[in-house]
């Protein structure tokens, strides 16, 4: 009789024990909620991936759109050139001056050209810097998901513990009956 009431009382330990364990089981079921929507997260981080490539490719483009607005400058100049090259021309005051300008106007007018194709990539530098926004943002969703990577290992473990905690049911049934 007395083996069996300690057999009982070792029973009753792992029934308490197993009470806590089935309340971790429950926490653990919550874990594994927020562990899927890590994996959402996850995808949302490699999303921003690409788009930090496309900002630092925009900021190629911004340190382009100066330069293109440097040479719109030097296009309204040449402007002023050509008018005094046809001026020249007129008059014939000096032939090889005239052809001189001549030259230089031809080469504003290539000038002229990139200034048109830097508008557009004023406009895309603006659209650039949206993206680079976005990049930032992101950023922040990929340490969202660094820890979301924790919680998913956690609701593995948890897991384990619901399995154990089934087992230790079974016990406590046997202990309630060794109590009788």
């Amino acid at each position: 009789m007395q083996h069996t009431a300690a057999h009982c009382s070792t029973m009753q330990h792992a029934a308490t024990h197993c009470n806590t364990l089935q309340h971790t089981a429950t926490y653990c079921n919550m874990l594994q909620h927020a562990a899927t929507c890590c994996n959402t997260l996850q995808h949302t981080a490699t999303y921003c991936n690409m788009l930090q490539h496309a900002a630092t490719h925009c900021n190629t483009l911004q340190h382009t759109a100066a330069h293109c607005n440097a040479l719109q400058h030097t296009a309204t100049q040449c402007n002023t050139l050509q008018h005094t090259a046809a001026h020249c021309n007129t008059l014939q005051h000096n032939a090889a001056h005239c052809n001189a300008l001549q030259t230089t106007a031809t080469h504003c007018n290539t000038l002229q050209h990139n200034a048109a194709q830097c508008s557009i990539l004023q406009h895309a530098a603006t659209f650039c810097n949206t993206m680079q926004h976005t990049a930032t943002h992101c950023s922040t969703l990929q340490q969202i998901a660094t820890h979301c990577n924790t919680l998913q290992h956690t609701a593995t473990h948890c897991n384990t513990l619901q399995h154990t905690a089934a087992h230790y049911s079974t016990l406590q049934r046997t202990a309630t009956h060794c109590n009788t």
